[in-house]
């Protein structure tokens, strides 16, 4: 039988799906393999819930710091060797977070291994949409989203494992290997597939200029925030949600990976469900039913934490189902959002990864400061998201499309 993604999109074959598929695992895996880990490291540098949380922000900074050169870059030279690159800058910082000896240079180490990391998802996207066109991207994000979903599904029981045998250290041990696998199998299997150089992308004033074009394009910029609402929603969760699980609610660091599984599998409901709809719905209409279902959802959890007793039930039962909307969501305005650049597809998903990881690092910093020993703020700042998501959907996605 074949894969969907093979029968959505005719010119991708099997293996460049799988290592698209790996290659857009590198920042899922990089923020959620060593959460059972952080209130270990916390205590093995004597240091707070904020500063332990800071190693996440760190990443999202330098994430989003490097997508901007990234896309850009590879819409010039070409996807494969950018790519190439950018692997090989991970693996090394992965390996430097290995040897750290203290939180300010593991904090250092993150941030370097973020400026690496992004060139993976962002850089597959661009891919995608090169193989396949707009109208194929929506599926065939959506499918690779779900396929990806599984990597933090996993990632967090496999590093509770590893931290409770070897300690922290040992999860970096694996980003190392990985990285390893993922460069020989850029250099030795994947195709180039950016046929449509712009040369005026290697020029930085150039950048600035395209940049000027995508965010003065009002629809782009409505998916933008939408997908930029939903991403931070989650990363609410990823942030919080150890010290949730494991210190408040006194759930054993082995079985933290099972808790955040339950989060994944809606994820990966949402997404597959999303792209078997997106031919007849459209990412517009996607993003409005995604975005109702988080939102009523959200609303559920935060009325069960503060009006009950919490319980992990409490916490992973209203989640689920959120996630479902999430994973309708995000797929759908990420198509949405760079499907109308053929040319700049590379530069309209680096603006795009820049501002979802901005928003999320800031929201994700916000919530480490709070440190309440509570799932109260976790809660209400997830809320929040599916409120400004729900808000950018009316005010400026569905208000475009119904005006033109």
């Amino acid at each position: 039988m074949r894969s969907a993604e093979t029968a959505a999109a005719p010119g991708i074959n099997r293996l460049t799906v799988a290592i698209l598929t790996a290659l857009v695992a590198l920042g899922p895996l990089s923020t959620d393999f060593y959460l059972p880990a952080l209130p270990e490291l916390a205590r093995s540098f004597g240091v707070d819930e904020a500063h332990a949380q800071a190693t996440l922000s760190a990443f999202l900074i330098g994430f989003a710091a490097a997508i901007l050169v990234y896309g850009p870059l590879s819409d010039r030279f070409g996807r494969r060797p950018v790519l190439g690159c950018g692997i090989v800058i991970f693996t090394l910082a992965s390996f430097g977070c290995m040897l750290a000896d203290s939180i300010g240079m593991l904090v250092g180490f993150r941030f370097l291994q973020a400026l690496g990391a992004c060139a993976g998802p962002v850089l597959s996207r661009a891919m995608v949409r090169d193989l396949v066109g707009p109208q194929g991207a929506t599926r065939v994000l959506s499918y690779l989203s779900a396929a990806v979903a599984l990597a933090p599904a996993i990632a967090p029981i496999l590093g509770g494992f590893l931290a409770e045998a070897w300690g922290w250290r040992a999860c970096f041990a694996f980003l190392t290997l990985y990285g390893l696998l993922g460069l020989g199998a850029v250099l030795f299997l994947l195709p180039e597939t950016n046929t449509e150089r712009d040369c005026r992308a290697a020029n930085p004033l150039a950048w600035f200029r395209i940049y000027r074009e995508l965010v003065g394009h009002r629809v782009y910029f409505g998916y933008v925030l939408a997908a930029t609402f939903g991403y931070s929603g989650i990363f609410c969760f990823i942030s919080g949600s150890s010290f949730v699980f494991i210190n408040v609610l006194q759930v054993p660091p082995r079985y933290y990976g099972f808790c955040f599984s339950v989060f994944v599998i809606g994820y990966i409901i949402g997404a597959v469900s999303g792209g078997r709809l997106a031919r007849r719905l459209g990412p517009e209409r996607l993003v409005g039913w995604g975005s109702g279902i988080a939102l009523v959802s959200a609303a559920l959890l935060v009325a069960v934490n503060l009006l009950g007793e919490v319980s992990v039930v409490s916490v992973l039962g209203p989640l689920l189902p959120y996630m479902i909307g999430i994973g309708m969501t995000m797929p759908a305005a990420q198509a949405g959002a760079i499907g109308p650049f053929p040319r700049s597809a590379g530069a309209a998903s680096a603006l795009l990864g820049f501002v979802q990881m901005a928003v999320a690092a800031a929201v994700g910093g916000v919530l480490g400061l709070i440190g309440s020993p509570s799932a109260v703020p976790m809660t209400l700042m997830i809320a929040l998201m599916s409120v400004a998501q729900m808000a950018v959907y009316w005010r400026v996605i569905r208000s475009r499309t119904a005006t033109a």
